[in-house]
């Protein structure tokens, strides 16, 4: 009997775990695979058409050491191409398609989808690689407007006509609004069957032969519209006319207007007949800078009439006007059954020229795959790009290549939501806070302090994390003012300024406020002398 020490055991089953997996990923169901661990320059092809100036770089995904192919500028054409080493077939067993985008700077407008090309004799060349190169394949991202979806769209050889047609699968995933990285996978099976998952989750199945599944369908109807059939000059399609035998009655008068005045209204008791609704405000006086003949006669701003608060109503009454019980507006004569009613016309059916049958789809081989986009946004990253025959391959590099990375982000992600969610709070209880002491400072009996309140607050505003401070700062002021009013009898008149520079202050306090209005009117003045007057009505506070 062979002997193994304990220790041996766990590392041996570790090689085999590590060779099992290497064996998965070297696979001969993997037909292509790409990681972009090393740069794509001479292994991927850039378009050298003009129409494409966007710049490829082999850049790290955000947070991690992960290479992909990165789209690097805004507002730009990009094609670059990627040839296989042998066509693969679409039409043997399974296919999976797959591969990673991570939109770091988000997606407004543009796409971030695959081709999957048929041969060169198809006729393209990887220099010229354009939107018109011949694919088998469309698959991915694309978002602009209202469009929003993963498309999955293949083309196909009418047998009949010899035409390629896009095939559109309908109601197609759509795309995830976030920044984080993303695995979109399309399953091809031999039943016809089509799985599109996104980040491992079935999201769209579909049936290449069903009608509803795609625009337009892989089997065209049997029948079509004869475009040479023309409608008939009698054919009437009206399923009711009006009575030609109808006459309007004598008594509809088609002038009646819709409304009339109510002559039974009467005027309310206490309406003010005399009283205007508005007045002049009798607080508003001119201000001290007016200037007649450059601004004109001063008037008074207008305000609700008091009175009228009160009152039903104040100036001239007028009976209010009321539906009018005569009125029946135009006449028309009533519908019936149209006798000569033929139904809506069609042109009658033909067969269809470009009908056939088919148990499956002739799909054309893959034999490159490509990405050729135009994009408002940069910052798009294509990672992981994988060809493979079997679907659990592409499951172990979801699990292995992507997962890893999306969780990671994901969680910085909840963290950066967490920070703002709190931040937003923070931010809108001190607007409460502000609103609050705006109404504050509105009080009557802080009128003389209301300027340095109100310079407080907005300082307080600008620097957010002064708040505490500047609150406790007010509160000694409506403090000190409250005091004054309870133990210091009537409020002290303000003292005029003098000709002669001097003042009667009771208080040091006093002759501080008449400092900072000697300030404020100064500086006024500067700005009255820099800009032109302006023709407005200041009411005093």
């Amino acid at each position: 009997m062979v002997r193994v020490r304990a220790g041996v055991v766990p590392v041996l089953f570790l090689l085999v775990a590590c060779f099992s997996f290497q064996q998965l990923f070297a696979s001969d169901d993997t037909v292509f695979y790409d990681s972009f661990d090393e740069t794509f320059e001479g292994r991927w092809t850039v378009s050298s058409k003009d129409d494409y100036q966007g710049l490829w770089t082999h850049s790290k995904s955000e947070g991690h050491e992960d290479y992909g192919l990165l789209v690097s500028e805004k507002a730009k054409k990009y094609a670059i191409v990627k040839e296989l080493e042998k066509p693969v077939s679409l039409k043997d067993g399974t296919v999976v398609l797959q591969f990673e985008t991570r939109l770091q700077n988000g997606l407004e407008c543009g796409g971030a989808y695959l081709k999957y090309l048929r041969p060169q004799e198809a006729g393209w060349e990887p220099k010229i690689f354009d939107n018109e190169s011949p694919y088998s394949i469309m698959f991915g991202p694309d978002k602009c407007g209202l469009t929003n979806k993963v498309h999955f769209i293949f083309k196909h050889k009418n047998p009949k006509t010899g035409e390629y047609v896009e095939h559109h699968l309908t109601t197609p995933p759509s795309v995830p609004s976030d920044k984080l990285s993303h695995v979109y996978t399309a399953i091809l099976k031999p039943d016809n069957e089509l799985r599109i998952l996104v980040d491992g989750e079935e999201k769209r199945k579909a049936n290449f032969l069903s009608a509803d599944d795609f625009m337009p369908p892989l089997i065209p109807t049997k029948t079509i519209p004869d475009p040479e059939d023309k409608k008939p000059e009698d054919w009437d399609e009206r399923a009711k006319i009006p009575d030609p035998n109808a006459v309007k009655p004598e008594d509809w008068d088609e002038d009646a207007p819709l409304e009339i005045v109510d002559e039974e209204a009467e005027k309310p008791e206490g309406w003010l007949d005399d009283e205007p609704e508005e007045i002049d405000d009798p607080d508003a006086t001119k201000p001290e800078d007016w200037d007649d003949e450059e601004d004109g006669e001063f008037e008074a701003p207008k305000i609700e009439n008091p009175k009228c608060v009160t009152a039903p109503g104040c100036g001239e009454w007028k009976r209010p006007m009321k539906r009018n019980p005569a009125y029946k507006g135009k006449w028309h004569a009533p519908l019936i059954d149209n006798p000569n009613y033929k139904g809506i016309w069609k042109p009658q059916e033909i067969p269809n020229p470009s009908y056939f049958e088919a148990d499956q789809p002739d799909f054309e081989p893959v034999a490159a795959v490509g990405i050729e986009i135009w994009t408002m946004q940069d910052g798009i990253l294509f990672d992981n790009i994988l060809i493979t025959k079997d679907e659990k391959v592409a499951e172990t590099y979801r699990e292995t290549t992507w997962k890893p990375k999306f969780e990671v982000e994901k969680e910085k992600q909840k963290d950066e939501e967490d920070v703002q969610g709190s931040e937003g709070f923070l931010s809108s209880f001190q607007k409460k806070v502000f609103d609050l002491l705006y109404t504050v400072a509105d009080i009557p009996f802080l009128s003389a302090h209301k300027s340095k309140i109100i310079d407080l607050i907005e300082k307080a505003e600008q620097q957010p994390n002064l708040t505490v401070g500047i609150i406790v700062s007010i509160a000694v002021i409506i403090f000190t003012v409250f005091i004054k009013l309870l133990f210091g009898g009537k409020k002290p008149a303000i003292v005029e300024k003098k000709t002669t520079g001097t003042a009667d202050a009771s208080s040091s306090e006093e002759k501080e406020e008449e400092k900072e209005k000697e300030g404020t009117s100064s500086e006024n003045e500067k700005e009255t002398a820099a800009a032109p007057r302006r023709r407005t009505v200041r009411r005093e506070n």
